[in-house]
């Protein structure tokens, strides 16, 4: 249904099956992890570093397949790709629920890897390009509404389902549900073909084109300011309940605390959605990529106080949850619609593989400074980097 009218209601039958499959990808392939992990390495003999290497290297794997998957899907639309992603999901579960050695763990994982470049954000996001005109950001912003319940609803599901049948029966039960749920809802809804021939060439379509943006010193600090954002965020992801332990909070309350930051983001996409009618994406960018720093220097000088985590929490769960659209919807503003998925897909790749490296920047800075005030300054400095990138990215086009 590529470049349905806007009064089309089957768009947002498009956005409403893709709403379930993100949460159920994310939940299953993404977060799902950090619950088994601890028993998978136990079982493997494998150290936790050697468990969370291959969890990174799906990181990295997804970065590199960013970009020819946003092409494929500008090219010959969503549903072959993201159907095939949702049968690698339920596979490549379900050989991670069999591994018995460190090799295959990692084996299973690079095809992960290759899986959330398929049925992730960024393709789901490109497909919706194809079917939404005026109103792409808004249906980015009802998408990751509902991607945002994914952690909610699978790491206490996973949890419940480790502990009564054992971790590795409760991957095949999320193997399963990919299979019964996703792969249906990808290749009855999304569309099956790509821009219509004659369409308007777009800004990352050929080499020539990919060469133009990677010249184009817009582009470079907008996807500065993507990858310092995401650097700051996946290594906060990391190392937050150790930071909060460090200010004398309990492991319990600093797990309380740190949950605070999901029910944040939804509550900032939903602000987002209200405002989107006054504000420009790019300023709801400047306005959430601003919070992010000054979020961390408040968890950085809390010094134990519940008033200010909360007060943390509140900012940086906002930032996160805006920042989801922001990087959907900005590319488009300024370059156009036409060839979303590559454009979009050229800019996620260095920003994916910043996901990966978050927890070892963290970790390495925490190795030479000893505490992790040390790794909240450095990282509340990248994230200011980041607004500085942002703002140089879009300042032209507001004048």
């Amino acid at each position: 249904m590529p470049e349905a009218q806007e009064a089309d209601p089957r768009r947002w039958g498009v956005v409403a099956a893709l709403g379930v499959t993100q949460v159920v990808s994310w939940g299953s392939v993404y977060y799902a992890f950090a619950v088994v992990m601890d028993a998978a390495g136990r079982e493997l003999g494998a150290s936790p570093p050697a468990v969370v290497g291959a969890y990174s290297a799906a990181l990295l794997v997804s970065g590199l397949a960013a970009a020819p998957v946003g092409r494929h899907i500008d090219r010959h639309g969503a549903r072959l790709a993201m159907t095939a992603g949702s049968v690698g999901a339920a596979l490549f579960l379900a050989a991670f629920s069999q591994v018995t050695s460190v090799w295959a763990l990692y084996g299973a994982w690079i095809a992960l890897g290759a899986v959330m470049g398929l049925v992730l954000y960024e393709p789901a996001f490109a497909a919706l390009a194809l079917v939404f005109r005026a109103d792409l950001r808004k249906a980015i912003t009802v998408l990751t509404l509902a991607g945002g319940f994914a952690s909610t609803v699978f790491w206490p599901l996973t949890q419940w389902l480790a502990t009564s049948l054992g971790w590795r029966e409760a991957v095949l039960v999320l193997a399963a549900v990919n299979l019964a749920l996703c792969v249906p809802l990808h290749a009855l809804f999304l569309p099956a073909s790509g821009r219509p021939p004659g369409a308007p060439a777009g800004a990352a379509d050929d080499p020539a084109g990919r060469a133009r943006l990677l010249a184009d010193r817009h582009f470079r600090w907008l996807a500065a300011a993507f990858t310092l954002n995401m650097l700051a965020f996946s290594a906060m992801g990391l190392h937050l309940l150790a930071m909060l332990q460090e200010q004398g909070f309990s492991p319990a309350k600093a797990a309380w605390l740190a949950a605070l930051v999901g029910p944040m983001q939804v509550a900032g996409r939903i602000a987002e959605f209200a405002f989107a009618q006054r504000l420009s994406a790019s300023r709801v960018g400047e306005l959430a990529l601003f919070a992010l720093p000054v979020s961390i220097l408040m968890l950085a000088f809390a010094s134990g106080s519940d008033g200010a985590i909360v007060a943390f929490a509140v900012l940086y769960g906002a930032s996160n949850g805006v920042m989801t659209i922001v990087r959907g919807t900005v590319p488009a503003e300024i370059w156009g619609r036409e060839g979303y998925g590559g454009l979009t897909g050229l800019m996620a790749t260095p920003v994916l593989l910043a996901r990966a490296a978050g927890p070892f920047f963290a970790a390495g800075v925490l190795s030479v400074a000893g505490g992790y005030r040390a790794v909240a300054l450095a990282l509340a400095a990248v994230s200011l980097a980041a607004y500085l990138a942002f703002f140089l990215a879009v300042r032209d086009r507001r004048r």
